[in-house]
């Protein structure tokens, strides 16, 4: 028999028979603060998430549905939501139905499980994903939609809850977290395991032990297993029962009386002291881990029938009968009601509309644009202030670096929801110098040292731009991203897309990063790949080769995240940051003079850079590419070669009709690519050119497929000025 069926049926023959779990050892209703009325809810909760499980492995059978990892044995979390309000914003496991159920309850109006439906059917009418995938989440009930198996929705989940302590310090109001809320995120004991929570435990004790606010609730639903490798006994407390700077609370989720009041216990505790709260919450699976899943196949037979005996709905069923709030012939009519009016309705969201188009499939890829709130506007005497002895110097020509921290100082001058994070950006100015003086300037609420952790990092600036804030988070040099990318890629790319961009993390993630620095670092310092940037969709890949560029880009990159909601990495060239001369020492080519905000001809998302207007030849490069070819593109000049240089500074997508513009009449095009051929941009521009332009004559330089060593040999492998004269050389003959 379906594991699922001999749940349903030991559950109505228990009701039958009279045979319910003893309650002597579990709590009182009334010690815990609960009533019949709120008891009642949370089991008429409980049972209709159980009947919605049951009726997804019936649609999947049918072919009519998609999606079988269900919450049965985790129906606790319904009095987990009763615990808390509608405006604390919950990042919730996959097994969570009961608790966005609940939370129904708390606004009336809903239609919560002709939704929940909707998505079983992946109809393009489910209110929260649009079809695209099934997801508990909800825009009016708070609940960011999360596909996560493994707890990478906790590090930003740390980073909504520090959120709100850091708007109160600013005084900052019309937020979509309120002063008092908390965060809950939930997960599995397996889960708990995995690197990335452990990181967001790690952060928010991290916090809370400097006397950081961070009002968080960890809910660990400890089912004892992970698919099928079992947690050892104990192991979950063992570990987090006295982790500092994590406040533990144990409650059975079998039991909801014993949910509701360790749930009660940890809000309150996490509102009125502002610190994070772990709350181990025992579960049982049952089931088996998704509708493929056979528990007989790993688990002994006499385990799999202890934990049936632990049903939440047996233990639920024995409270009502218990206080005479529920017989056990109202319970059993409730439950077979519901399942009747959830078929009757599923028949109904199987008919419902479905995405039919690619074009359909990709409309929430890109945010939507919003209305956002005029800028300050700054004076010149309060730039004149901020800047100090700074002002002095504007008018003189400086390197990238100095030209970049005057730009975000400026941005976060006029921007006041500008917050900078990241390891080492506060007193010392990143390792680069590139943040220098904003903390000063700003303070630690607007400029967060972080601890050295990338997936905290990137947690912590989408965590807050959930709560209107516009984050600037920093990565100290571009393969310590490899670190997090899942942080960019699983959650702050997808948000939009799942959730049919009703949610939304915009940021601008700054990275120092690519080749070109002799004698420093090696590979990790070094790094020449941005592939894994360019495949995620949705996703703007930015790239300045030289300060004045860097200024303008890195303003419009804030209006894409301000005015579309856009997630933006912007690459610095490490090597370029202090360059100032391009031919030869002293000539100063490579400096600006600093471009006011309103001040020098903005660069627009999309739009190349071009220097000459040659027709033998278009170099067309990037970042340090674009550097050296500016250098062999003199040596070409010597040889009576008229060429030009373009610059795509966009990388991620590239604007394909002003790049073939920008070409124009050359006869000839050379790709320079810095990064490694294989996966490089070269590869996409080579195919772009052979579509657009196919009686061009191309050829192509990158980067060998190496890693960078350290020393004087750390060019051997990329391009160079000379190979770049060499490759246009014989691209001329």
């Amino acid at each position: 028999m379906d594991a699922a069926q001999a749940v349903h049926e030991k559950f109505l023959a228990a009701l039958a028979g009279g045979v319910l779990p003893d309650r002597a050892d579990t709590p009182d209703p009334a010690a815990a603060g609960l009533s019949r009325a709120e008891a009642t809810d949370i089991f008429l909760s409980q049972l209709t998430s159980r009947q919605m499980d049951r009726l997804s492995r019936h649609l999947q059978a049918r072919g009519e549905g998609f999606y079988t990892i269900g919450s049965s044995g985790h129906e606790g979390n319904a009095a987990v939501a009763a615990a808390l309000r509608v405006t604390d914003m919950a990042f919730l496991h996959y097994r969570s139905n009961a608790f966005q159920l609940h939370r129904s309850r708390q606004l009336p109006g809903g239609t919560p499980t002709w939704d929940m439906l909707l998505s079983f059917a992946a109809s393009s009418e489910d209110p929260i994903s649009g079809g695209r995938h099934k997801v508990i989440g909800s825009k009016p009930l708070n609940i960011p939609p999360q596909t996560s198996t493994i707890a990478s929705h906790l590090p930003k989940a740390v980073g909504a809850a520090f959120s709100i302590g850091i708007a109160r310090r600013l005084g900052m109001t019309g937020l979509p977290l309120p002063d008092d809320a908390v965060v809950l995120t939930s997960f599995g004991d397996a889960s708990a395991n995995h690197s990335t929570a452990q990181g967001a435990f790690n952060t928010a004790g991290w916090a809370a032990f400097q006397g950081s606010p961070m009002p968080l609730i960890f809910l660990c639903e400890d089912n004892g297993i992970g698919i099928s490798t079992r947690t050892p006994t104990g192991w979950i407390e063992a570990q987090f029962r006295h982790r500092a700077g994590l406040h533990y609370i144990k409650c059975d989720g079998t039991d909801l009386v014993s949910a509701y009041a360790g749930a009660a216990e940890a809000a309150e505790y996490a509102r009125r002291t502002r610190k994070p709260v772990f709350l181990h919450m025992a579960t049982v699976r049952l089931y088996g881990h998704a509708g493929s899943d056979v528990q007989g196949a790993y688990l002994p037979k006499a385990l799999i029938e202890a934990d049936e005996a632990r049903d939440p709905l047996l233990a639920g069923a024995a409270l009502m009968t218990e206080h005479g709030w529920m017989s056990a012939g109202e319970i059993a009519e409730a439950y077979e009601e519901i399942g009747a009016t959830l078929a009757r309705q599923a028949e109904a969201a199987i008919q419902r509309p479905k995405i039919t188009t690619p074009k359909h499939v990709m409309d929430s890829l890109i945010p939507p644009k919003r209305e956002v709130a005029r800028p300050n506007t700054p004076t010149d005497e309060d730039r004149k202030a901020m800047f100090g002895s700074d002002a002095g110097a504007m008018d003189k020509p400086q390197h990238m670096a100095r030209l970049l921290s005057w730009a975000l100082a400026d941005l976060m001058l006029t921007h006041k929801e500008i917050a900078v994070m990241g390891e080492d950006v506060g007193p010392k100015g990143g390792v680069y110098n590139v943040t220098a003086k904003l903390h000063q300037r700003f303070g630690s609420a607007r400029v967060v040292n972080t601890l050295l952790d990338e997936q905290a990092i990137l947690g912590l600036a989408i965590g807050m731009a959930h709560n209107g804030f516009l984050p600037m988070p920093e990565i100290q040099f571009l393969a310590y991203v490899h670190n997090a990318e899942d942080q960019i890629r699983g959650e702050a790319a997808t948000l939009s897309f799942f959730s049919d961009g009703q949610f939304t993390n915009p940021m601008v993630l700054r990275i120092a990063g690519l080749g070109y620095q002799k004698g420093f670092g090696g590979h990790f310092h070094n790094d020449n790949s941005l592939a894994v940037f360019r495949d995620i969709p949705g996703v703007i890949l930015a790239v300045p080769s030289n300060g004045r560029d860097a200024t303008q880009m890195l303003r419009e990159c804030v209006r894409l995240a301000r005015e579309e909601q856009r997630v933006i990495v912007f690459v610095e060239p490490i090597a370029l940051y202090m360059t100032r001369d391009l031919h030869e020492e002293g000539d100063g080519l490579w400096t600006s003079v600093y471009e006011a905000p309103g001040d020098g001809t903005p660069i627009h998302f999309g739009d190349v850079g071009v220097h000459g207007q040659g027709t033998d030849l278009a170099i067309v490069t990037y970042g340090n590419g674009y550097y050296l070819s500016r250098q062999a593109e003199k040596l070409l000049a010597a040889d009576g070669v008229k060429a030009r240089v373009i610059d795509l500074r966009w990388l991620g997508p590239v604007d394909e009709d002003k790049l073939v513009a920008a070409v124009g009449d050359a006869k000839r095009i050379l790709i320079v690519d810095e990064c490694r051929i294989t996966g490089s941009q070269s590869e996409a521009l080579m195919a772009t050119f052979v579509e657009r332009t196919p009686v061009k004559k191309l050829k192509r330089i990158a980067a060998d497929d190496s890693f960078i060593p350290l020393g004087r040999a750390a060019t051997l492998t990329l391009p160079s000025r000379d190979s770049i004269y060499a490759a246009a050389s014989e691209l001329l003959t």
